[in-house]
């Protein structure tokens, strides 16, 4: 048993009990694991179980009726299809209720082997809509479900049951992904923001580490990177003359210093604080902060480190009154493996609490917030609060601002101007260019590429190296397959040999320069064209391949592919796909397609030749037949 604080110890927090549970049955994996985990938890305050099935009686009974113009002949005499409405009646009536019996019966026995007691609740109706109502109107504050039910597929993530009882959930709702795995035997992790729904899910992380004495982490998770790529979208679209109204690089420069500085310590502060109230609870905890999309740095981590179950608020700090459920909150239910508890009772800190209560703010210092942007406002109102108390002010001056906000955002809110700053011309080494490569969607490419140059940056330098790649790529992202430009449907991905003259050398690849490789076809097309030009480029003694490197390379394709002339017949399928080549290299595929025609012994093209010859060169990644031959 958890002990509870005593009340009278008012900077000591009061750890959060699930008096009354209500589970969700219907006999399938997940939720039968949902029913021991509830059990589990149930122990632990010596919790009221009550086990719910929602059985749609009248919805059979519509069916049916809709049903009866299509029964056999000898069913549509008067006298027979009503004994068939009885019949039907009667096993709809009573065959839902003895199933439904029996899925409660299961849970009444497992409840009274633990000595806990049990409340069977059968209710009819709208699956969804039935749980939810018996959640939000009894006396419960906990709901344990499971993800998928009876009719689950392969490829099912969350049930449409589940997805719709979460999103009305009024109370703290426990969501079960795994059946294979109790979460009372895995580590915890609890992912805050400063909000109250979040702490309060801090707490109850608190409650069961202690209890069930595993391992628990505390993260917070900010994004540095959206406004920069925001930002650099912006720019490509906006004239001349709006560029200078709007100020773009002076809103750049702001947002990144806020982003970048003033973000990260507000939410270390957050870990700070939960370090603080741990430490009056004496519970040991591990803390780190998290930079990238939020949900998907945090469901990294919770695959980092194994965890059973994760702990976060249902919405967040920038939740408004007609949100259901938060953005990162909606992803990390649908996504991670483990399982994942939706806390909806809130909790704010002493601390916070007695700053806000205590504390007044001049006009000058009211003003004086109204120059921070709006998105960060509420979290740098916090930090401001936390500072002032920390100084032992009572009230919030137009100087406490600003030193704080220099603490927080090293940027001047006063109205003086922000110098933009000159764009740093990045590099790429080959690994990291290779990584960028390897990615399918040109959108998704160009975005990962300006966070990756934003946290190389961010490490002091202007290389982009392999780790400022790869947390973005995800810890299960794999390279698309693309197709040639003349082969419509083969695969195309890079993953044979490469050419035994690809450079061990590290070669460094400016921005311009992967801007123009990334014109060529994804998959093996690129990544021969790569080691061509890097193999040009070392034969050159060249150390970095910049736009006008990779022309000097195109030029010598260009002339070798000029002097080609055709000397088979070329079926018009054929000469469509060999018309889609870059004319620098069309002549080369061209004698090479005929080569493998000629290696058959066919004297005319068709679009299979041009086919086996590319597959030919995806699975060694050569080009040449005959090498030198273009020279």
């Amino acid at each position: 048993m958890s002990a509870i604080l005593d009340s009278d110890q008012s900077t000591v927090p009061e750890l959060q009990q699930y008096r009354s549970i209500l589970v969700g049955v219907d006999a399938s994996d997940y939720s039968n694991r949902g029913v021991k985990d509830a059990l589990d938890l149930a122990e632990i305050w010596q919790s009221k179980v009550s086990g719910a099935h929602v059985y749609a009686a009248q919805m059979h009974d519509q069916r049916f009726k809709q049903m009866e113009g299509g029964l056999p002949e000898k069913y549509q005499e008067e006298q027979e299809l009503e004994k068939q409405r009885d019949i039907h009646d009667d096993l709809i009536t009573k065959g839902l209720s003895v199933i439904t019996d029996s899925y409660l019966d299961q849970v009444e026995i497992d409840c009274r082997e633990r000595s806990i007691s049990y409340q069977a609740r059968s209710l009819e109706g709208k699956n969804y809509l039935q749980l939810a109502r018996e959640a939000n109107s009894g006396p419960y504050d906990l709901l344990v479900m499971g993800s998928l039910g009876l009719g689950a597929v392969q490829s099912s993530r969350v049930g449409t049951v589940c997805e719709r009882v979460v999103r009305r959930s009024e109370i703290d709702t426990l969501v079960i992904k795994n059946p294979e795995k109790p979460i009372r035997n895995s580590p915890i992790v609890v992912a805050i923001d400063g909000s109250a729904l979040s702490n309060g899910g801090l707490l109850t992380g608190f409650t069961l580490a202690q209890e069930w004495q595993v391992p628990l982490h505390v993260i917070s998770a900010y994004d540095p990177y959206y406004h920069y790529v925001a930002f650099n979208r912006i720019a490509g679209v906006l004239s001349e003359e709006a560029g200078k109204v709007f100020r773009f690089k002076e809103q750049e420069k702001l947002h990144e210093d806020i982003i970048d500085a003033g973000l990260a310590r507000i939410y270390q502060g957050h870990l700070e604080v939960a370090e603080s109230l741990a430490d009056q609870l004496g519970i040991s905890i591990a803390t780190k902060l998290l930079d990238g999309k939020p949900y998907e740095v945090i469901q990294q981590y919770v695959d980092e480190v194994d965890a059973g179950l994760l702990i976060l608020g249902k919405t967040g700090i920038h939740a408004d009154e007609e949100l259901d459920i938060g953005g990162q909150a909606e992803n990390l239910f649908r996504n991670v493996g483990c399982a994942v508890l939706l806390s909806h009772r809130g909790f704010t800190p002493d601390t916070e609490l007695i700053a806000e209560s205590t504390t007044s703010w001049t006009h000058q210092a009211e003003e004086r917030m109204n120059a921070i942007p709006e998105f960060v406002r509420s979290m740098a109102r916090l930090g401001i609060l936390r500072y002032a108390q920390e100084e032992g002010h009572t009230v919030i001056t137009e100087s406490i601002v600003e030193a704080a906000t220099s603490d927080l955002c090293p940027v001047n809110l006063g109205g003086s101007e922000v110098k933009a700053v000159p764009d740093q011309q990045m590099v790429w080494n080959d690994t990291a260019s290779s990584l960028l490569n390897a990615i399918d969607s040109p959108a998704q490419r160009q975005v990962i590429r300006m966070k990756a140059e934003k946290k190389a940056r961010q490490s002091g330098g202007n290389l982009v190296e392999e780790s400022h790649v790869q947390g973005f790529l995800g810890a299960d992202s794999k390279t698309a397959e693309s197709k040639c430009p003349f082969n419509g449907t083969a695969d195309q991905s890079g993953t044979g040999e490469v050419d035994a003259t690809e450079p061990t050398k590290t070669l460094q690849w400016t921005r311009e320069a992967l801007e123009r490789l990334e014109k060529v076809p994804e998959g093996f097309m690129r990544k021969m064209t790569s080691t061509q030009v890097e193999t040009f480029a070392l034969s050159q003694n060249y150390d970095t391949i910049t736009p006008a490197v990779i022309d000097e390379k195109y030029s010598k394709w260009g002339e070798g592919s000029e002097a080609q002339e055709q000397k088979l017949k070329w079926e018009p399928e054929a000469i469509e796909r060999l018309e889609r080549i870059p004319p620098f290299v069309r002549g080369m595929v061209m004698k090479e397609v005929e080569n493998h025609a000629e290696s058959l012994g066919i004297d005319r093209v068709t679009a299979e030749i041009m086919e086996e010859a590319s597959g030919s060169w995806k699975d060694s990644m050569k080009f040449h037949s005959k090498p030198g031959q273009y020279s």
